[in-house]
């Protein structure tokens, strides 16, 4: 049995990608290395076989964080091209279509859905969603498999590092055998993993470093330390000399503390569209589900990595996530 399992969706996204000649990619809003790398071999495989394909990324989302530069994404849109209705688009890594400024291309034709998180909404025309995946780097690779193409550097070193971003280095929960073995395959395949590791993990700006001084600064903990809480203000962009995305991975050096079970950050974004404040959870137990968080705020995730935004003041959003924190934490130890 193929991993992606057996059925319907799984032969009818299969059949899209065959058939259909001209595809828009996207994601969710502010991309990380899963969301990139998805984008990217996806883009790599379509053009393999014969396609045309072109890859959406909003222009808020742009410059993308230093780290992550590598993904040249020449060529890349940021508007829904005009015969949108006639395009297949292929959403990748994105939960949520509905808090996502890629929305604008729900008139395509067709809507194929790719992801794995637990909670996606199910949004396309068809939904391949395999929550047990580490990435969607991963279950690109199924699908590349399906398709019969062989992996190539191009196509290898996006997916690895789809893979050992979502992973976190190989350290998260999602870390499985099968991701283990999918590396080694990638490796093998041409994925340059120095060069990968010196790009994302060894390159930070230091504009970056000042949005983290903040974050540390401003840092509190609540409940005994078991929940560990920060925020940026819109001005500290600016006066740091960083883009919002910048912020991307702040929030991981939160989670390090030791006996920190929820790592928060607030973030008020430096511009005047949009939300107010956008707040990312990281849990670092797994008994805790941050996603389930989130989806009070209506937002979403991965058991261990979610968000939202919001416009509530940023100590009432403190207070509500604190709440749900021990009501959450409660029901676990019954």
């Amino acid at each position: 049995m193929s991993a992606l399992g057996q059925g319907a969706t799984r032969d009818q996204v299969l059949e899209r990608i065959r058939e259909d000649s001209r595809f828009v990619l996207a994601t969710h809003e502010h991309p990380d290395g899963d969301a990139l790398g998805s984008l990217v071999g996806m883009h790599e495989l379509l053009t393999a076989i014969g396609k045309q394909s072109e890859i959406f990324v909003a222009a808020e989302d742009l410059p993308l964080p230093h780290e992550y530069r590598l993904f040249a994404l020449d060529g890349a849109i940021d508007e829904a091209p005009a015969d949108i209705g006639e395009r297949t688009v292929v959403f990748l890594d994105c939960g949520n279509i509905d808090r996502n400024s890629a929305g604008v291309l729900r008139s395509g034709a067709q809507l194929l859905n790719i992801d794995h998180h637990h909670d996606n909404t199910r949004f396309g025309d068809l939904n391949l969603i395999v929550a047990d995946a580490s990435s969607t780097g991963e279950v690109l690779r199924d699908v590349f498999a399906e398709l019969g193409v062989e992996l190539t550097p191009e196509l290898a070193e996006p997916l690895y590092i789809a893979l050992v971003t979502d992973t976190g280095r190989f350290q998260y929960a999602n870390t499985t055998p099968k991701a283990l073995r999918l590396a080694a395959e990638l490796v093998d395949a041409g994925a340059d993993i120095h060069a990968v590791f010196q790009q994302v993990y060894e390159s930070v700006e230091f504009a970056k470093l000042k949005l983290l001084a903040r974050v540390l600064d401003r840092a509190a903990v609540l409940e005994g330390g078991r929940i560990i809480v920060s925020h940026l203000l819109r001005n500290d962009f600016a006066e740091v000399g960083a883009a919002e995305p910048y912020a991307e991975g702040l929030i991981d050096t939160l989670r390090a503390v030791e006996g920190s079970e929820l790592a928060v950050l607030i973030r008020e974004p430096p511009r005047d569209d949009g939300p107010i404040r956008r707040v990312s959870l990281r849990s670092s137990i797994d008994e805790l589900d941050v996603s389930a968080i989130a989806r009070r705020f209506g937002g979403g995730g991965h058991r261990q990595a979610a968000g939202f935004s919001s416009d509530l003041p940023l100590e009432e959003i403190i207070e509500q996530i604190r709440l749900s924190f021990l009501e959450q934490r409660a029901t676990t130890r019954t």
